[in-house]
């Protein structure tokens, strides 16, 4: 065990919340399988353990983009066994779930809680929201200036109605953004979202 693993179980044997750093949430969150675990968990929005053996039936499920009834047995049992023998003691290992592997459940702790701050999954191929605006605000800083100096076809627009469409765009963007991360953020209804380049 590392030392932060072994604060973390200190803490939590005294009674207290011990957050992961960045480092260790950005590790447990590059493994596809973990953060499939985290959004089935965070769905189930349950108090009692969930059976591993569920659990493991709907990550061969996503993974094999197939219904439960589809899930054949060495799909389950690839999922299983790497979450019995890997998955579920490194989340467990970090306070992030409560793994009995004697009962065969799984739950989430509050510290799960301090990991929501990076459960947004960003796409492979997908432009980052802060290029996008840095690139919109070079695009209405420009249409500002055309109309200020008068550039053709931008001085014929006017101030008011510049300043107009400008606020209907960050708006737009806005909302399109909100819509986006709902989408992209573990715990939400339906499948979990998928990067291009997952590891296991």
């Amino acid at each position: 065990m590392s030392t932060a693993t072994l604060r973390r179980v200190a803490a939590r044997s005294n009674g207290r919340s011990a957050d992961l750093s960045q480092g260790d949430a950005f590790e447990l969150l590059s493994c596809r399988r973990r953060r499939y675990v985290i959004h089935y968990l965070k769905q189930r929005r349950r108090t009692e353990p969930v059976a591993v053996r569920d659990l493991v039936e709907r990550i061969a499920a996503w993974e094999n983009d197939v219904g439960l009834d589809e899930v054949t047995r060495s799909q389950r049992m690839r999922v299983y066994t790497a979450l019995r023998q890997s998955h579920l003691p490194k989340l467990n290992d970090s306070g992030v779930v409560r793994y009995d592997s004697d009962r065969g459940t799984v739950e989430l702790t509050e510290v799960a809680s301090s990991l929501e701050v990076y459960l947004d999954v960003v796409p492979h191929d997908d432009i980052p929201w802060s290029k996008y605006y840095v690139g919109l605000g070079v695009l209405c800083t420009g249409l500002l200036l055309g109309i200020e100096i008068g550039v053709a076809p931008f001085g014929a627009i006017d101030p008011l109605l510049g300043a107009g469409l400008i606020t209907a765009l960050f708006t737009l963007s806005a909302t399109a953004h909100v819509h986006h991360d709902e989408r992209m953020r573990l715990g939400t209804d339906g499948p979990p979202p998928k990067r291009e380049r997952d590891g296991r």
